[in-house]
């Protein structure tokens, strides 16, 4: 189930959009995706997933490549084999095989991040994702010579781009995914965030947990998720703030910048 949604959208006074997306894909084109340094990104975790819940999921829906390439030198398959109901069926018995020896495993009381490895090749993994700037992602992977499965990714990431109307936002205003709230806690929005980790935010909302699950974050030193969350900062003089073009502080930086004066006055 490919899928593309974008989940915040916004635009500073200096022109720069912010998007943040929620996006579906086969698990074993995650490498490539995390190759793009301009993303801030998190990713739902084999680690985090119960063994029953990921068999479910790949027993009911297991990923089956979209193209059967012919075998040649280099990075890119060749035309598609003729005999491509073989190998399908051929996968899908590689799957049920990865699905008994999970159970095996299991049984024999495995912990879940390592016996989930076996199942990785035929997930699909759901991953949040927030940049400033996606051209350079879009010329290197909506190409004839991407991936197949990366460039149907990309492609609906782009649809999906192209069709959002960013919310204008000023000095002060915060771009706070999975918030609708114009006045949203952030520590809300980078909780749920993180939430991608073991399950997709699925809309349930319940600020307690949230700001029991971002305290936890901080506390453990999880700051990944506080950078989809970002303040307008129209003074910003630097090019880039992190990896997002200039305009946008990301929360993660406040947050540490504010720990690191508070531990240096402690000093």
């Amino acid at each position: 189930m490919f899928q593309a949604e974008v989940i915040a959208d916004s635009i500073n006074p200096r022109g720069v959009r912010l998007t943040t997306m929620q996006v579906t894909y086969p698990r074993i084109i995650l490498a490539e995706m995390n190759t793009h340094r301009r993303f801030s990104r998190n990713t739902a975790s084999s680690r985090a997933i119960p063994i029953a819940k990921m068999i479910e999921q790949v027993r009911n829906d297991p990923y089956v490549p979209i193209h059967w390439g012919s075998n040649k030198p280099g990075m890119q398959a060749g035309d598609e084999i003729a005999c491509k109901e073989m190998a399908a069926a051929g996968w899908r018995t590689a799957v049920r095989q990865a699905i008994e020896d999970a159970e095996w495993f299991h049984d024999l009381g495995v912990h879940k991040q390592v016996v989930n490895r076996l199942l990785e090749p035929f997930m699909w993994t759901t991953q949040i994702i927030s940049s400033t700037e996606w051209d350079n992602f879009f010329a290197q992977r909506i190409s004839e010579y991407a991936q197949p499965e990366m460039r149907k990714i990309a492609e609906l990431m782009k649809s999906a781009l192209d069709a959002s109307v960013p919310a204008r936002l000023f000095e002060g205003d915060w771009h706070t995914p999975y918030c609708k709230d114009e006045f949203a806690d952030v520590r809300v929005s980078a909780a749920r965030c993180a939430r991608v980790s073991y399950k997709t935010f699925d809309g349930i909302t319940d600020p307690e947990k949230d700001l029991e699950l971002y305290s936890k974050l901080v506390s453990q030193g999880h700051w990944s998720p506080l950078e989809h969350v970002a303040m307008c900062d129209s003074d910003s003089n630097a090019y880039m703030s992190r990896n997002f073009v200039k305009g946008w502080t990301q929360f993660r930086a406040v947050v540490e910048g504010m720990r690191a004066l508070v531990a240096k006055i402690v000093e």
